[in-house]
């Protein structure tokens, strides 16, 4: 096989880099959502283990700038509010990030994306879910879940936040939380794809790449993330997590 072009190389991190700043604006608007986007979009033109081992280094610096943006004590504080969660999906996340050449990963995606597409539309149409507290067994049960799918895909996200919504979160403290969770949830991802043949040096270096955009993307969301209220911020939350769900869907039919 011959060796890309120079001129392929340069067009294919270009493309990346776009896809990594569209990542970075909706993550600082809403708070999550960057793997989604970028193992979506850049495996169209990539191969998955490329596209998901891009994704991580991003996703860990953007994630620990947003848990840290009000200080250590306020991101500590998150972790104990949710560390039943946190340690669900950290144990399951190592598991199944050991299983991510061997199991087919569509029916998690159409596990997690059905409930997805069905909470978000409920919500957007009025009928609100509503948790009135932290609950340990939702929290494992969701935590878990989460992780095992975010060690196979990179994708970890959407549980914590509907389970954030349906607790009607102020908005610092979930843009926060969710900082934190999926920050954590990087490293993990980092660590473990180390010894599953994911992280390489050439794959390192092109996640590393992709932090400039992303970050530049991401600075730009936090300003209008800024001056969205809480209803505005709660709704655009649920329509990202409807286009989230209904791409897992699409993922699910297409792997």
């Amino acid at each position: 096989m011959e060796a890309p072009s120079p001129e392929f190389t340069i067009l294919i991190l270009a493309a990346s880099g776009m896809v990594a700043l569209l990542a970075g604006v909706i993550k600082g608007m809403v708070g999550f959502a960057m793997p989604m986007i970028m193992i979506s979009l850049l495996g169209i033109f990539l191969p998955p283990d490329v596209a998901l081992a891009g994704l991580i280094l991003p996703t860990l610096l953007s994630n620990g700038a947003q848990a840290l943006r009000q200080g250590v004590g306020p991101a500590v504080a998150s972790v104990r509010q949710f560390r039943i969660y946190l340690l669900a999906g950290a144990v399951m996340l190592v598991a199944s990030a050991q299983l991510y050449a061997f199991l087919p990963v569509w029916v998690l995606f159409l596990a997690i994306g059905l409930p997805m597409v069905l909470f978000s539309l409920v919500q957007l149409m009025g009928l609100r879910l509503r948790l009135s507290r932290q609950t340990p067994w939702v929290e494992i049960v969701l935590g878990g879940v989460s992780g095992f799918i975010g060690g196979l895909s990179g994708v970890w996200g959407p549980p914590l936040v509907a389970y954030l919504t349906a607790l009607h979160t102020e908005k610092r403290l979930q843009m926060r939380t969710q900082g934190v969770a999926f920050g954590l949830g990087a490293v993990l991802l980092l660590v473990a794809h180390s010894g599953s043949g994911v992280i390489r040096g050439e794959t390192l270096l092109f996640s590393a790449w992709l932090c400039v955009p992303a970050m530049i993307g991401m600075w730009l969301g936090g300003r209008v993330s800024d001056r969205i209220e809480q209803e505005v911020f709660r709704r655009a939350t649920l329509a990202v997590l409807l286009l989230a769900g209904l791409n897992l869907i699409r993922r699910a039919y297409f792997a």
